[in-house]
């Protein structure tokens, strides 16, 4: 019946898809409702039947027929429900699924907004045995595919974009997303897990029951989640130097995005950092190729082996390396995206600086057996080559030939959000253009039925071929039977109680500790004793939104508190409780009478190209932030804490600030920049890109021919205890001797490797201080470049040459 706007009654079923096997009842649960939630004003009558249109279910061959009614008596309590049954029969041969509409006719109340279905579900058929090899599944499942069952799976849409929920089976969607700040209501883990299970629930009611794969941007921990374990941004995992921990923030990642039931994860980022002009600097481990492929151990810590075989587990995700490729290597003003002046703008690189700098942390990625590969936004500029800059969703050359012929990538390629539509032409262009150069999935991630008839179209008129997409559906297919989820669509809930934990937090940090980077420290002010009387100050001191960043909660973040986590000023009351800590956000309270002062300044959260300097951001302290350094570093001792997606420029204060510490965006657990701060751990970590003098060396990097930066890569002081007096020069002698006989005898341990480059590394930073020229800096940073690609004795001989060349 039509719905009757005066009625304040409703009608509703307890689900929209009722799936059961075959031989099995089906019960349908029908509710009255009131608004205001009082008893029933007058009666309402439900007649119901399964004789109708829609199914394709046989009746009377696949189930016995069912017709009949209920009265809800005036009086009846809202929420009052009755059970209506639906016998399928047991036929024994092998059958797709089939569904049984159950039309409801409402007299007295509103009607449901859809009519329930019951599923009979797929049974019999190969490749719903999980005891045969997924290739085989993967081939008998496509063969029985049509074509347009193939263009819904290479489809993604934004959950907040579906017209109906409906839609899903309608258009046999492949997979949906949550984009930044695209959440449920709660913003809570469980209601995550119930979110993703009723979208999953509607895939059941297609033929061949395909499940979707569920994405979020998970970058630093489930970020979009409320009360989940924030961790660094990557810039700030790359400055601690450390894989093994890399791998458990991972491991802690996954286990919270899969227990809320989202099998995949757009991460990790492994873009190279070129220019920190960028607002997607954080998002990198740093500067160097050889840093960021040492980081990769995050894929294992996610995904685990690289065949697959662990995803399936409850605490495994389906990863993403992004963005293929350069897009960290964009020019400065070559971006035409709205105001942005970097993001999604033009890389130009040479051959070898592409595959230098660019593809080698793809194909570590691919090594480890990532499962997605995610273009980027960007174009590619190869310079020489006569070429004109191309989109690289369009670049068939990269996609199909270097991606997924020379490296062997045998994962599936995702688009990024709405990106086909930057490709130069009309529509149907940019579909074919982006499926023909080896897209495998497209992020619509709105226009999903304009997509899968325009596919379809150009599939049909043989613009596409349907080698190609059976190609592309092969490689979806694939990892949805390796994650398991023909067998287990839903959230696996076990590890919902461990969300947030003590023990997950514990892991950040211990992250957010070795994140830290001590740039200077004179006259010791750092680490600080309980017993000091401390003046704190600064816009970022009290604000877990500045600490956590972009990607947090929301897209862009914001400042405040916006989810469950301890502040920097908190963990300092906490690691000192019986300290005298005065805080005083804008430094106006007096400054007198206090051992020393800690200023925590920096950024405010952006994400992506809404973060570009010249897009209303600056490399430069606010006008606040400058006051408040000026006004305690003028009155006391003091330590400026820079917490902030990428280097700030503070060299015109460097003289009168006696300990400077890059904090990067350390995540929820303020704790670990306390533990460094008060010498429950010691500062360990390195610069994981350059830190410039002024925006007019931008961009500078390891390995430039010119090299003069304010400090250079790897720099990072430690406040561990270490031997006094040493005779630097003869140590550093010592050191690569020892590093020339582990290599004679075939021991490149890569941690005794780095032990003595450390040992090395912190001797030359004793020598230099913070006289750091361009002889210097040029051969510290390379050494640490030297180091990560595994050639110690190199590294140390560059540290060496660092050594002599300080005044």
């Amino acid at each position: 019946m039509a719905a009757d706007g005066s009625l304040k009654a409703q009608v509703i079923t307890d689900a929209a898809v009722h799936p059961v096997k075959e031989g099995a009842t089906a019960r349908v649960k029908i509710s009255v409702v009131t608004t205001g939630s009082g008893p029933l004003d007058e009666p309402v009558t439900v007649d119901y039947t399964t004789e109708g249109d829609g199914g394709t279910a046989t009746s009377g061959e696949d189930y016995r027929p069912v017709e009949g009614g209920v009265t809800f008596p005036a009086g009846t309590a809202s929420g009052a429900s009755r059970t209506v049954e639906v016998v399928t029969a047991r036929g024994g041969g092998a059958e797709p699924a089939e569904t049984v509409p159950l039309h409801l006719t409402v007299s007295g109340a509103k009607a449901p907004a859809e009519t329930p279905q019951v599923v009979i579900d797929a049974h019999g058929l190969p490749y719903l045995d999980p005891e045969l090899p997924v290739q085989r599944r993967v081939k008998d499942l496509l063969s029985r595919m049509s074509l347009e069952e193939k263009a819904g799976q290479m489809t993604q849409a934004e959950r907040n974009a579906l017209t109906a929920p409906g839609d899903i089976a309608d258009y046999n969607l492949g997979s949906l997303l949550s984009g930044g700040g695209s959440v449920p209501t709660p913003n809570t883990p469980a209601a995550w897990a119930r979110m993703v299970d009723a979208f999953q629930l509607r895939a059941q009611a297609t033929r061949f029951q395909i499940p979707l794969v569920y994405g979020v941007d998970a970058v630093h921990g489930h970020n979009n989640v409320v009360g989940t374990t924030v961790m660094p941004h990557n810039i700030g995992l790359g400055a601690t130097r450390d894989p093994r921990l890399a791998e458990k923030t991972g491991a802690v990642t996954a286990a919270e995005v899969r227990a809320t039931g989202v099998p995949w994860d757009f991460a990790p980022c492994v873009c190279v950092s070129r220019d920190e002009r960028w607002g997607r600097a954080y998002e990198s481990f740093g500067e160097d190729p050889a840093l960021v492929t040492a980081m990769e151990t995050v894929i294992k810590g996610m995904q685990g082996a690289p065949g697959g075989k662990d995803l399936d587990r409850r605490d495994k995700v389906l990863t993403t390396a992004k963005h293929f490729v350069g897009d960290g290597g964009t020019e400065y003003g070559s971006s035409t995206t709205g105001g942005y002046t970097i993001d999604q703008g033009v890389t130009k690189v040479t051959r070898e600086e592409l595959e230098k700098v660019h593809l080698a942390p793809f194909q570590e990625a691919v090594d480890r057996g990532v499962g997605t590969v995610m273009p980027s936004f960007s174009s590619l500029d190869i310079l020489g080559d006569g070429q004109a800059p191309l989109k690289m969703h369009a670049d068939g050359a990269m996609i199909n030939g270097v991606l997924k012929d020379r490296m062997r990538f045998e994962g599936f390629v995702i688009s990024d959000w709405q990106a086909i539509d930057q490709i130069p032409g009309d529509y149907p262009s940019d579909v074919r253009t982006s499926v023909n150069a080896g897209v495998d999935m497209i992020m619509v991630p709105t226009a999903y039925k304009d997509f899968h008839t325009t596919l379809v179209d150009e599939v049909k008129a043989g613009r596409i071929s349907r080698a190609r997409i059976d190609d592309a559906v092969s490689r979806i297919l694939t990892a949805k039977f390796r994650l398991g989820l023909f067998e287990h669509p839903y959230a696996d809930t076990t590890n919902l109680g461990r969300i947030g934990s003590a023990e997950h937090r514990a892991v950040a940090r211990e992250a957010a500790a070795k994140s830290q980077v001590l740039l200077k420290n004179d006259g010791g002010v750092l680490p600080l004793k309980p017993s000091q009387k401390v003046y704190v100050a600064g816009s970022n001191a009290d604000d877990l939104g500045n600490q956590t960043g972009g990607w947090t909660i929301t897209w862009q973040g914001s400042s405040g508190r916006h989810t469950d986590g301890t502040t920097i000023l908190e963990g300092m009351r906490k690691a000192a409780p019986d300290s005298a800590i005065t805080y005083s956000k804008d430094a106006s309270a007096p400054t007198d009478g206090y051992d020393a002062g800690v200023v925590v300044v920096g950024e405010t959260p952006y994400a992506e190209g809404v973060g570009d300097v010249g897009n209303g951001h600056d490399p430069r302290l606010s006008e606040a932030d400058q006051a408040a350094v000026d006004r305690v570093c003028g009155a006391m001792e003091c330590a400026v804490l820079i917490v902030s997606g990428r280097p700030q420029l503070i060299g015109d204060r460097l003289g009168d600030i006696d300990a400077l510490v890059a904090s990067w965006l350390p995540g929820t657990e303020g704790d670990g920049v306390a533990d460094v701060l008060y010498g429950k751990r010691a500062f360990t970590g390195q610069l994981p890109v350059t830190w410039p003098k002024s925006e007019a060396q931008l961009p500078i990097n390891v390995g430039d021919a010119a090299y003069d930066p304010q400090y250079p890569y790897g720099w990072g002081l430690t406040t561990a205890a270490r031997a006094p007096g040493e005779d630097g020069a003869k140590r550093l002698e010592e050191l690569t001797a020892e590093a020339r006989a582990l290599r004679k005898a075939g021991r490149g341990d890569f941690v005794k490797g780095r032990g003595l480059v450390t040992a090395a590394r912190l001797l030359v930073q004793d020598r230099i201080g913070q006289k750091i020229t361009p002889a210097v800096a040029k051969p510290f940073a390379e050494a640490d470049h030297l180091l990560l690609g595994g050639d110690v004795v190199g590294a140390l001989r560059k540290l060496t040459a660092a050594y002599r060349a300080a005044e």
